[in-house]
């Protein structure tokens, strides 16, 4: 029996895998991607994509599910909606649930959950310590046979340099990388990024060197031992001259960034409003500006959501109090090409590799592309399209979002996952 062909018609293909920036038809069979402008076949689904632009599913590399424990916030069905609203059809989840995932039957779970859910493809990331406590390594060897792609205690930074450079050496055996959250604790006990701001408004401030010096520990470590680190939130120019350093050196370091970071300032934070209370805070305009040649020259390898639910009960609370986070996934893409693409930081083939191509060769899975023979995952994108973000109508269970009530272009006009449409807005 003949497998079921769809034909994306004469969209814009780009595919930073194969170089590919072209008008073409995109031709699916089964779960693989086909090819380029293959014969037409007796009985396929044609689908006019012209005027949009269709590349591989995009790739996150790091969103919080919340669940098990913090369901009022996210939950891994309610996520993974998220996701495929806002293009992704691959995401790493951050294991600082409760429990963590520090357990087979954990990463067991979240896997079993995912597929219920029947959307975006979710890659466990396992906790690198027991509990994400920072104390102990946690079992390596089984949460890879587990399935676990990464290793990282999520937004919770390892203190010990000790149990980091352990961390390393046992994540090496795996080939597996090190995803880490670039702060330091003790440094970053304030609400909002310190300078001229945050001094007139007289609040608590974390200081741009609680993240320029874990990157600098870090990276040292991973140096040492030949390991993979990825620094999942970049904000500061010094961390970049560090990490821009040490790929000079050849160190196996890579790392992303959120679009809130390449958006906004901590000029934000004179509203008072904790929707703009995130980790790592808002950063200076000087900051801004080289975090957006770092996305440019590919110093910063990726753009990830950042994605971290917080309820409205949790964020509508005095800045001091709200937690730090915000939702994400449904608002990534349209801000790359809102603040990106359309001013000219980047072009489409740049920054698909930053959103698809890029993570998917980080995280180690078969995505990122559209070569003949790949898993059938593409996004569509219609790049004319402006609208309002409203929280409210999110697919996501939290509200908190720094770009509510912007006008942002580029919408998702379809996600095909593994051959399946899992969301269409295709005449």
């Amino acid at each position: 029996m003949p497998q079921r062909r769809i034909r994306l018609a004469q969209g814009r293909v780009v595919d930073p895998s194969q170089g590919v920036d072209q008008v073409a038809d995109l031709v699916i069979e089964g779960n693989r991607v086909l090819g380029l402008d293959a014969p037409a076949a007796a009985e396929e689904e044609v689908v006019d994509v012209s005027g949009k632009v269709v590349v591989p599913g995009l790739v996150d590399l790091y969103a919080e599910l919340r669940e098990p424990g913090y369901e009022e916030d996210e939950t891994i069905a309610t996520g993974v909606e998220a996701a495929l609203a806002g293009g992704f059809t691959s995401l790493a989840a951050a294991p600082n649930t409760q429990p963590p995932v520090d357990t087979q039957a954990a990463v067991e779970f979240l896997q079993h959950q995912a597929a219920r859910a029947g959307g975006a493809r979710v890659w466990p990331v396992a906790c690198a310590s027991r509990g994400a406590a920072g104390e102990e390594l946690a079992e390596i060897g089984q949460l890879v046979q587990a399935g676990a792609m990464a290793f990282s205690d999520a937004d919770r930074p390892i203190r010990d340099p000790g149990l980091m450079r352990r961390v390393f050496q046992y994540c090496g055996m795996f080939q597996r990388p090190v995803f880490s959250f670039p702060e330091v604790p003790e440094l970053a006990q304030g609400v909002m990024h310190e300078g001229t701001v945050s001094m007139i408004l007289g609040l608590k401030a974390i200081p741009a060197a609680a993240e320029v010096v874990a990157v600098s520990r870090d990276v040292t470590l991973a140096e040492a031992t030949g390991g993979r680190l990825h620094l999942t939130h970049i904000s500061t120019a010094g961390a970049i001259e560090v990490l821009r350093r040490a790929k000079a050196r050849g160190v196996q370091v890579t790392a992303s960034i959120t679009p809130f970071h390449l958006a906004l300032t901590d000029e934000a934070l004179r509203s008072f409003d904790s929707r703009f209370k995130i980790r790592p805070p808002l950063r200076s305009r000087e900051d801004v500006e080289a975090c957006l040649q770092a996305v440019a020259d590919g110093t910063i390898d990726a753009i990830c959501s950042g994605h971290s639910p917080r309820c409205e009960e949790k964020k509508v609370q005095d800045l001091d109090l709200a937690p730090f986070g915000a939702v994400s996934l449904e608002t990534t893409l349209a801000a790359v090409i809102t603040y990106l693409i359309r001013p000219g930081h980047l072009d489409w083939l740049t920054a698909v590799e930053r959103l698809s191509t890029a993570p998917a060769r980080i995280l180690g899975i078969p995505a990122g592309t559209l070569t003949p023979g790949s898993p059938a995952d593409v996004t569509i994108i219609d790049p004319e399209v402006r609208w309002v973000v409203r929280p409210e109508q999110f697919r996501s269970r939290s509200r908190s979002c720094p770009f509510a009530g912007q006008k942002l272009w580029g919408q998702v006009a379809g996600v095909l996952v593994d051959g399946q449409w899992k969301l269409k807005r295709l005449e």
